[in-house]
């Protein structure tokens, strides 16, 4: 464990807590050495390898929904009724106007780009801990005989301030810090306007959610998925849903590369520029009781080009007991779907398993 200087003191840091990952090597380093074939470790069954996108898939692509936020935020009926189907019927929407400066974007997607480019040996001075999930890696690899997702990462906790571990943060990267920070203040905004909303479409005021959540904490996770010869093999991210509130995603403008899965079918979600997409978490999924749905979603590769995503997943304190609630349980109509549980048990879990498919919440 990291140990860190607080008020004189020297205080031992214990990590996020969810649970742990075991180190891998880097795909990037992979594919900088010239690799001749796909290592065995990240050739997928063929059951999980990513299939040919019908034409029906690139239709619903289409249809996923694009909330116009500026509006939203005003009260604007419309809107909030888009957001309402949006939550009930796809667990994903793409929003505009959101009020992100494209210059914060932009800053953001150079930010990671240049970790990614540091050398080797210095993202290792980064890397996650024995018992962590913090710090550069890869994640969620549980055992020695697992299949591997095509993906580096780094993971910090971004929110609030004085909970994040800068033993993880590269100081010495220029812009890296600034950069990182003023875009989780900002989609951090995003996201406690979007959970203002379910609040009211959940019958409570605009303030309920945040009473019985607390103030929504954030983890920024940034991937880097590099290119690869047989796309058709691997995954960058297995499937999966998020385990939290709320998840805000800023992806590449020009490189498709997240799919969500929507009636039973992979659907592509097309990057629309500047814009950033949203998904709902279990965490609302079990409060909401089953009225919004946090969907399986995942990434995949291509031959020519690096992908670089950014996501921050909005959650709830550690200790705060979520279960269905009272607004959306109507006894014998609709009873409770899901048991109350304390969030870091459900969180752990998610995190202590091979993702392959979103976990059955009961």
């Amino acid at each position: 464990m990291d140990l860190k200087v607080e008020n004189g003191c020297i205080k031992e840091d214990k990590g996020l807590g969810w649970g742990k990952s075991l180190p891998v090597q880097s795909v990037q380093e992979i594919v900088r050495n010239g690799y001749q074939s796909v290592p065995e470790r990240y050739i997928q069954e063929i059951k999980d390898r990513p299939s040919f996108i019908s034409s029906e898939s690139l239709q619903a692509s289409l249809q996923i929904p694009i909330i116009d936020f500026s509006l939203l935020a005003k009260g604007d009926e419309h809107e909030t009724r888009k957001l309402d189907l949006a939550c009930k019927e796809w667990g994903f929407f793409q929003i505009r106007n959101h009020g992100v400066q494209v210059k914060i974007l932009q800053k953001m997607r150079a930010a990671m780009a240049a970790f990614f480019e540091l050398p080797l040996m210095e993202k290792k001075k980064y890397a996650m801990g024995a018992n962590d999930l913090e710090g550069y890696g890869q994640a969620y690899v549980v055992s020695e005989e697992q299949k591997l997702d095509w993906c580096d990462l780094v993971a910090l906790k971004t929110l609030p301030l004085e909970q994040r571990n800068l033993n993880f943060w590269p100081l010495n990267l220029p812009g890296f810090k600034e950069a990182v920070e003023k875009y989780s203040i900002e989609v951090q905004k995003v996201a406690e306007e979007i959970n203002a909303n379910l609040s009211m479409l959940m019958g409570m005021e605009r303030d309920g959610l945040k009473r019985y959540q607390g103030e929504l904490k954030q983890l920024m996770r940034m991937n880097y998925y590099p290119p690869c010869s047989s796309p058709d093999l691997v995954v960058g991210v297995s499937p999966h849903s998020d385990g939290g509130s709320l998840t805000v995603l800023l992806q590449d403008d020009d490189i498709i590369g997240l799919q969500i899965k929507h009636k039973g079918e992979w659907i592509p979600v097309k990057p629309i520029p500047n814009a950033l997409v949203v998904n709902i978490g279990d965490a609302i999924e079990i409060m909401s009781n089953g009225v919004y749905k946090s969907i399986e979603h995942r990434a995949i590769t291509n031959e020519k080009k690096a992908r670089i995503s950014a996501a921050a997943f909005a959650h709830v304190d550690d200790e705060l007991e979520i279960g269905p609630l009272d607004s959306m349980v109507d006894d014998p109509h609709r009873p409770p779907m899901y048991r109350k549980i304390k969030y870091i048990d459900y969180i752990r879990q998610v995190l202590a398993r091979k993702w392959t498919a979103k976990l059955t919440l009961i």
